[in-house]
């Protein structure tokens, strides 16, 4: 198995190993790999320098065109800066082509007193209750889903359809070599949401999401990610994935993807 989702080979250059791969194209990825990838960058240009750095609060990708399982060059600029308040942005490219487009909006936190906020329903398991996953509607080649990520079912299954709640966590290294962060954890399992709580099945439809926002009350604490989804379909070919993100404590944040549906 390879030592990370991603190698590292220049500053601004990954190369995404078959870890990263999705599973609608045996040659195209995940949308989680190069959304954590790009979250990456985007705490590394929130560093700076003080105690108290600003935060990501939300972080939104436009997946312009499947991100190809080769080599990617990925830019980073600042769209706002400021004290308080800051908008980051940055663009994935694969050679010349525009693959992936995100912003990152960051607030400097301060202890402000305020109500507490409305306690949500506990996980109707924690990962250690929650059975494996299982992978029939998935391809045999290695991928993000099944080789890249951990995943336990608390309710629900891939192949299933309905609301799901499940349980992610990376088996390797997002970068080979080096640590991975609570916010790169959010990020990888956040793009989720339309594949376990599909509202048509695997067989006969596809249901792609050419986007995903994230937004973040709070980091995880502990390598596990939990997704409360439910999916909701129009009529006209598109829909909505929803999902209340948590870690073993309780809510953490909101994940939602727009979903493009078609028969297969």
């Amino acid at each position: 198995m390879p030592d990370g989702i991603f190698i590292q080979q220049a500053e601004d250059r990954f190369l995404p190993t078959e870890l990263a791969r999705g599973p609608w194209d045996l040659d195209a990825q995940h949308g989680g790999a190069p959304a954590a990838l790009i979250a990456r960058a985007f705490e590394r240009m929130a560093e700076d320098g003080t105690a108290d750095p600003p935060a990501v609060v939300r972080l939104s990708y436009e997946f312009l065109r499947p991100v190809p399982l080769t080599p990617l060059t990925l830019a980073t600029a600042v769209a706002r800066p400021g004290r308080r308040v800051q908008l980051l942005e940055a663009s994935l490219r694969a050679g010349e082509l525009e693959v992936c487009r995100a912003s990152a909006l960051l607030i400097r936190r301060a202890d402000v007193a305020a109500p507490a906020p409305e306690p949500t329903p506990p996980p109707p398991h924690g990962p250690d209750d929650s059975a494996p996953a299982g992978t029939a509607v998935f391809d045999a080649a290695p991928m993000f889903a099944r080789e890249g990520m951990e995943v336990r079912l608390a309710r629900g299954d891939f192949g299933t359809v309905g609301p799901a709640f499940a349980w992610f966590r990376l088996r390797v290294p997002l970068v080979a070599c080096e640590p991975t962060s609570p916010l790169q954890r959010l990020a990888a399992a956040g793009d989720f949401g339309n594949g376990i709580s599909a509202a048509v099945g695997w067989d006969t439809h596809v249901f792609i999401n050419p986007d995903l926002t994230i937004y973040v009350e709070r980091l995880p604490q502990g390598e596990w990610v939990g997704l409360d989804a439910v999916t909701r379909l129009g009529t006209d070919g598109a829909g909505v994935s929803d999902s209340v993100l948590h870690d073993a404590r309780g809510r953490i944040g909101r994940a939602q993807q727009g979903l493009y549906l078609a028969e297969r």
